[in-house]
């Protein structure tokens, strides 16, 4: 009895290339998303980019006391916190080292409103997650508790992960964020004697209706 002789056709040939190339391309593209959800500057806690210009969180926010609202204008009124423009800025430095060489690209700026300082993002959320400030920080979510103690910062650094399990897990426990709104910028605030945070997160809780998330991914993927 003789074997049976198998012949492919040819377009087999074909088709064994190119699946080869499309694992290829696959693996490729697995890895270059891979690499870029996993960049400092999207997700690590830690990142601290140089920035265009010096600006010192510790000397304005810390040393000298200036609320985060004198130039995050937006930040209670919009869902995004502003930059401050360049004006912002001169409002001060127009007698305060005005002639500082470290300033000289807020001084550009000012004197042409078209080119701003390009600023380098710190804290990135992916185009898909809605987040709005003002929700937040009205219900009384300090700044603290997503940035950290930046009055505390020569440079700004992203200290929290800022990822979908960090969020739920507030989301569940608002309580243990949860202050008095005239305290949201107010950086070192702690809990009066005699009471705990859990405590008056309760009693916000409870007097602004906050409740746990509901389960729908809408709400913050929009």
């Amino acid at each position: 009895m003789k074997a049976t002789k198998l012949i492919f056709p040819k377009w087999i040939n074909t088709a064994v290339r190119l699946s080869l190339v499309g694992a290829a391309l696959t693996a490729g593209t697995i890895a270059v998303v891979g690499k870029f959800l996993t960049m400092p500057e999207t997700v690590d806690v830690g990142y601290q980019p140089t920035q265009p210009v010096p600006y010192s969180h510790k000397l304005h926010a810390g040393e000298m006391g200036m609320d985060c609202r004198f130039c995050h204008t937006t930040v209670d009124k919009a869902d995004f916190a502003a930059v401050p423009p360049a004006n912002t800025c001169m409002v001060c430095h127009t007698a305060i080292k005005k002639d500082s060489d470290k300033l000289a690209a807020i001084r550009q700026a000012f004197a042409d409103p078209n080119k701003p300082v390009q600023w380098t993002k710190v804290h990135k959320l992916p185009d898909f997650v809605y987040f709005s400030h003002k929700v937040h920080v009205n219900g009384g979510v300090s700044c603290v508790s997503c940035h950290g103690r930046v009055d505390q910062m020569e440079v700004v650094q992203q200290q929290k992960p800022l990822g979908m399990a960090w969020c739920i897990e507030c989301h569940k426990n608002p309580e243990n964020a949860l202050r008095p709104k005239e305290f949201v910028t107010k950086l070192d605030w702690t809990p009066p004697a005699g009471t705990t945070q859990q405590e008056i997160g309760l009693k916000i809780k409870n007097e602004n209706k906050i409740h746990p998330p509901v389960e729908n991914c809408a709400g913050c993927h929009r």
